[in-house]
């Protein structure tokens, strides 16, 4: 049994994430972290050298979680510490993204690094209010969002997306091997992607939305056809 869930890594959804943990009691839980992300989010602040393009999106994730009252990247961290509680094991199934990063910078045709560092840079300057427009429409045309990411940001999807789905499904379908129930937290824009590739019949999906509705009721939003900065707060 495998059960995903698609969260948000600048919303305050934590005590949710918790909760479902608790609720579900996986043998194992697998995080959408690497053992570096791990230990900077146990011991925030510290010095990176990963290249000025994710150092501007990390900033752009403080700072917008600090407005949703929350810390970037705490339901992973809260995800970590629910499976100590309930004695589960507990797996990394990201890659290293400092290298990620470099590596993907490194295949970038500069164009797209002009894009792309403009977008990073922008970011720095959108508000809530503009993310929660922005994750409506993805939510509500999820398909075409990420063709349209695909066409802006061809090398970004490739490896931000599309090869980190490729590890962390194989990973998952890895530990589902040797544990009865699996519980996987990854970015909500990872949830399709893996879904497809795992390509089983035993798979249960919370999806961000119903995640964030659970913890604080539904509210309606206006719809904005922006792809520009999905990955900014959920890969």
């Amino acid at each position: 049994m495998i059960v995903i869930l698609g969260v948000g890594h600048v919303f305050d959804i934590a005590s949710e994430v918790r909760r479902i943990i608790e609720e579900e009691r996986p043998d194992v839980v697998g995080v959408e972290l690497d053992p570096a992300r791990y230990h900077a989010l146990l011991h925030p602040g510290g010095q990176t050298n990963a290249p000025l393009t994710y150092r501007l999106l990390a900033a752009f994730q403080k700072r917008l979680a600090g407005q949703y009252g929350s810390e970037a990247g705490a339901e992973m961290l809260e995800a970590t510490k629910a499976a100590k509680d309930i004695g589960a094991d507990l797996l990394f199934i990201d890659a290293d993204a400092s290298k990620l990063f470099q590596r993907m910078y490194r295949e970038m045709p500069f164009a797209e690094k002009v894009k792309l560092g403009l977008s990073a840079f922008t970011s720095l300057f959108v508000s809530s209010k503009k993310v929660e427009k922005e994750l409506e429409n993805y939510q509500e045309n999820e398909g075409t969002y990420m063709d349209q990411m695909g066409g802006q940001f061809p090398t970004l999807k490739r490896v931000l997306v599309d090869e980190r789905n490729e590890l962390m499904t194989k990973r998952i379908n890895s530990a589902a091997s040797r544990y009865p129930t699996v519980l996987a937290v990854v970015g909500d824009g990872h949830v399709d992607g893996i879904m497809r590739l795992l390509d089983r019949d035993d798979v249960r999906v919370y999806r961000l939305r119903d995640i964030r509705e659970k913890g604080r009721g539904s509210q309606a939003k206006s719809v904005e056809n922006n792809s520009q900065a999905s990955f900014h707060y959920e890969y």
